[in-house]
């Protein structure tokens, strides 16, 4: 019974609403003037649900610090739906970053439409090469196959930044 519902016990042979005894009332159950329980139930909203648990979530994190601190690129990832553009909307995204969008990476992941994409600026474009964006893109989609959608980004993200190598000195 959801709040403010009312339930009545029924006498068998006239159907009429006899009260129950107070005893037997659960908390949140009162017996009314004619008869009839009364139920108020306390309303619980569902949890909402997250794709990643705190740790795999721990492990995008750092993951997504390595990969920018070790080769000077900006590391970002997009899960969700892309729509019918599936890359202009992620060169969307990627624009987005602002003035540090030539030194961006953007791995975009949209599970619901089997969907990955990589966007490059034109900084990191020089770093990272289409055929090795593409070898990312694979072990990702090979890790999504086994179900493992946080593991596949992190370790996309390692081939993208090993790939990328060390930031430049000067």
């Amino acid at each position: 019974m959801v709040a403010g519902e009312v339930a009545a016990h029924a006498d068998a042979t006239h159907g009429v609403a006899v009260p129950a005894d107070e005893s037997e009332l659960e908390l949140g159950e009162v017996v009314t003037n004619s008869g009839r329980i009364s139920v108020a139930r306390q309303f619980k909203p569902a949890a909402p649900r997250v794709p990643f648990t705190p740790v795999q979530l721990a492990n995008l994190d750092e993951a997504l610090t390595l990969a920018s601190r070790s080769t000077g690129l900006d590391f970002s990832v997009y899960l969700g739906d892309l729509g019918e553009n599936n890359r202009p909307t992620a060169e969307r995204l990627h624009a987005l970053t602002g003035e540090r969008a030539p030194h961006a990476v953007l791995v975009a992941v949209s599970p619901g439409q089997r969907v990955v994409e990589v966007v490059t600026g034109d900084e990191s474009h020089r770093r990272l090469s289409d055929r090795g964006c593409k070898l990312a893109i694979m072990s990702m989609v090979a890790s999504f196959r086994e179900g493992d959608l946080a593991g596949g980004i992190v370790g996309g993200l390692r081939m993208l930044a090993d790939q990328a190598g060390n930031a430049p000195r000067g």
